[in-house]
């Protein structure tokens, strides 16, 4: 009879589950893991740091649609991951992270890196276990993704001690379960459906929210969400990026990125978290009638009422609109509530966007960058990191497909974007342009050199102003008198340094821009290049983010 390892049954269940692409950062404990994963088919990108896996698992995810694993060795290197993990937790990704650790013999021994991580990512995982025997392997693995891809998904952890890695035993012996997990993604009460669908039918104002809880229970419906967007012209507003691009290209179609809940009568929310992005509900009128769609039940009246509240995926459900509301009134409206559409793209953006002058203003480089990618790049991905350098990305940014747009969710976590660039390449190989304030660029940098090996073709235009910008900008209407007197606190970053001359470890192209107009043709340099190259732009210090200065108004004191 054929023996195999523990290793050998990690990749084969790996591959049962239809996992492609594992994310990982080697160390003895696992080495076992990794030479299954290869025999088993399973592509293998090492990282440069273990939570930078994590973030390239979600980009890959997100913009795939399929789970990924992460594989981390014992002690610190599963230690590294848990913010990373928190991430994934709040943008609902559905990923397993297996973690080495010292053998069940050696516990509490002193051996090397017998820490207790299980207890560290029980708190920021979804779901935690410890495998015991080497023959219950592709049971753990099986239940871990049935708990990861429920109807709340979410990224999970399994920690397999070494000496069950390298244990032999009769293949035979260790069973891998069959049909042990739902696929179906739960459709809409009829009735409820009837009651939102006349709201929707009759509403004078109607708008669609989308968050990142709607991005894995579209299913095969997510078209349905712009031909009801269509029937009724119906502005939709996209507030994470999980959903960026799924209802059609944004150029084309501008009332896919326009958020209306402001001025609405009925709000149609599928998938939504009514945290701070979303004003805890507060930015929707109170005369407004609001429809909540998800698939967790406990998101349903979060922060704001439920006026009827449909536990359901978001692409199932809005089919059963669409279908009732075709019904109740077969033709189409012909003009939106918001006025004319006009166009999308950089066309459409504000006058902060076109701003004149030097230093650079951070809306005009965001700006020019949307503007290489409508004309010149339109199948890029897309990479959004930082504070204030992400939000004006973010803003000036358009989608034309599916998994293309990526940067943080609701925690602000930021340094992501080298990773994020990662896995979006992994998912697609298309090029990638990373954009990303100074101070987040430096968290996880060396990925960078990831990127060199794997051969991706990277552009990172660093919006450089020489401070951590969001603070340091909020910091100045906090405590202005202090600031006036002694200047800013710990907020500042070397000016300008010259990021750009990393590139030159694997001859990519780096150069600093100063002037607007210097932006693109840098960029195509870059991208001729086609290695991973940096465009170090200097921005200046004052401008405030849309976000900022309505935290300014807020905190700014009452004498100012």
């Amino acid at each position: 009879m054929a023996t195999i390892d523990g290793g050998a049954l990690v990749g084969k269940a790996l591959a049962n589950e239809g996992v492609e692409k594992a994310f990982v950062l080697c160390g003895g404990h696992i080495m076992p893991i990794f030479y299954g994963m290869r025999n088993a088919g399973i592509e293998i990108i090492d990282m440069r740091h273990e939570a930078a896996a994590v973030y390239a698992a979600i980009a890959y995810t997100r913009a795939s649609g399929k789970a990924a694993v992460v594989v981390t060795t014992a002690g610190p290197g599963v230690g590294n991951t848990p913010a990373a993990m928190m991430e994934a937790a709040a943008m609902g990704i559905p990923l397993l992270q297996i973690g080495g650790a010292v053998a069940m013999n050696m516990r509490d021994a002193g051996d090397l890196q017998d820490m207790d991580t299980l207890k560290l990512m029980d708190a920021c995982s979804k779901w935690a276990r410890k495998v015991t025997l080497t023959d219950r392997i592709p049971e753990y693995v099986a239940m871990a993704f049935r708990q990861a891809l429920d109807a709340k998904p979410g990224p999970v952890y399994l920690e397999i001690p070494t000496d069950l890695l390298f244990f032999q035993i009769e293949e035979e012996l260790a069973p891998f379960p069959a049909n042990y997990r739902a696929n179906a993604i739960p459709h809409g009460d009829p009735a409820l459906i009837e009651s939102a669908a006349t709201l929707l039918a009759d509403a004078q104002r109607p708008a669609i929210l989308v968050d990142d809880g709607a991005r894995f229970s579209m299913g095969e419906d997510a078209a349905a969400i712009k031909a009801l967007s269509d029937h009724l012209q119906i502005p939709v507003g996209v507030n994470g990026p999980s959903c960026r691009g799924l209802f059609g290209d944004e150029y084309k179609y501008p009332l896919l990125k326009n958020n209306a809940m402001w001025g609405a009568d009925v709000v149609l929310a599928l998938g939504c978290r009514f945290d701070f992005r979303l004003g805890m509900g507060k930015m929707i009128p109170t005369d407004a009638k609001v429809i909540q769609v998800h698939t967790d039940m406990h998101q349903i009246g979060f922060n704001l009422r439920a006026d009827i509240g449909i536990v359901g995926g978001a692409g199932p459900v809005s089919r059963q609109l669409l279908a009732v509301i075709r019904d109740r009134r077969p033709e189409p409206v012909e003009v939106t509530w918001t006025g004319p559409p006009g166009i999308g793209g950089f066309a459409s953006l504000a006058d902060d966007f076109r701003t004149q002058g030097t230093p650079i203003h951070p809306a005009r480089c965001a700006g020019e960058v949307a503007r290489f990618l409508e004309e010149e790049g339109r199948d890029w991905n897309i990479i959004c990191d930082g504070g204030e350098a992400g939000i004006w990305m973010g803003m000036a940014s358009c989608a034309s497909r599916p998994g293309q747009i990526h940067s943080t969710g609701p925690n602000g976590t930021i340094g992501t974007g080298p990773a994020l660039a990662v896995g979006a390449w992994v998912a697609n190989r298309r090029p990638v342009l990373w954009y990303s304030g100074d101070g987040s660029f430096g968290f996880y940098a060396m990925e960078m050199d990831t990127m060199a090996k794997l051969g991706i073709p990277v552009v990172c235009v660093i919006s450089n102003d020489s401070a951590w910008g969001m603070i340091r900008l909020a910091e100045k209407y906090i405590r202005p008198d202090e600031v006036a007197e002694k200047g800013h606190c710990n907020v500042e970053l070397h000016p300008m340094r010259a990021y750009d001359k990393m590139v030159a470890m694997w001859d990519g192209h780096g150069e600093q821009v100063t002037a607007p107009e210097e932006i693109i043709p840098a960029i195509r340099r870059a991208a001729a290049n086609g290695k991973p190259s940096i465009i170090n732009v200097e921005v200046d210090q004052v401008s405030l983010s849309p976000m900022i200065a309505a935290y300014a108004d807020m905190v700014r004191p009452e004498n100012e």
